[in-house]
């Protein structure tokens, strides 16, 4: 399937260098994030001014430890008595001082080496998601990606959005996009907030882009979601926002 085609801004001046803030929201991985941390910094060297938020639900295992040991540009924020993916993303987001905020998982299925190519499409785009239903795309897990894509085919049809993939989570976005959108309204519950933020950022007329991404398999910890209850929540929320759609900006 073809990716959806969007029109993008024109080219702004080729020496754009934002100062990129990359939010890694954890909890219970402790085998993943200091390697984590060491590759984003090694896939973005070039980038003179990043910040690295990890945003830790007071993990037991240590994680929020070792990522302080991380010291230069690595700033841990530890959430004591809160839990929640999309709480933690927005304090990550809320905290960060970068004129570009990247957003990614802690188990190594979203890869650093995307990052400088997602920061470099934003001189055209508002923001840019990755997609494993894009050509160059896809899961080493193979079940998991089937039930992926039969469920992003239930949102396209929904949504209307054209996207392929609406449940990645990992993203790069312009702070002056997000400063558009409801944040009380998008950042709830679990991997869900990832849909409302796609069709609000669309429904205000921001520019789009998917760009191909692979899922290895998580080598370290446990995955934290529960398929069934997941699959639930996620259809509410895709209901949800079918029932109440925004017409796109003319």
């Amino acid at each position: 399937m073809r990716s959806p085609t969007y029109s993008p801004k024109s080219t702004p001046a080729f020496d754009w260098r934002p100062r990129v803030s990359v939010v890694l929201p954890t909890y219970n991985e402790s085998g993943n994030i200091a390697r984590l941390i060491d590759a984003v910094r090694e896939a973005v060297e070039w980038m003179s001014d990043l910040e690295i938020i990890v945003v830790d639900d007071d993990s037991p295992d240590g994680t929020a430890e070792l990522a302080a040991k991380a010291a230069a540009n690595v700033r841990v924020i530890v959430r004591k008595g809160a839990r929640g993916l999309a709480t933690a993303v927005r304090r990550g987001i809320e905290e960060s001082a970068g004129d570009v905020v990247v957003v990614m998982d802690t188990d190594f299925n979203h890869q650093p080496e995307m990052i400088p190519q997602m920061v470099d499409f934003l001189r055209y785009y508002d923001l840019v998601t990755g997609s494993r239903f894009t050509v160059g795309g896809g899961m080493e897990e193979r079940g998991r990606y089937r039930l992926s894509f039969i469920f992003n085919f239930f949102c396209r049809l929904a949504l209307g959005t054209g996207l392929q993939d609406h449940l990645s989570g990992f993203f790069a976005v312009r702070r002056e996009t997000l400063l558009q959108l409801d944040l009380d309204d998008i950042f709830d519950g679990y991997g869900d907030y990832f849909i409302r933020l796609l069709v609000e950022a669309l429904a205000r007329g921001s520019t789009v882009l998917e760009v191909p991404v692979y899922y290895p398999a998580r080598v370290h910890g446990e995955s934290k979601t529960k398929f069934l209850r997941t699959l639930v929540q996620y259809t509410r929320a895709v209901v949800r926002l079918a029932l109440h759609r925004r017409p796109k900006p003319a």
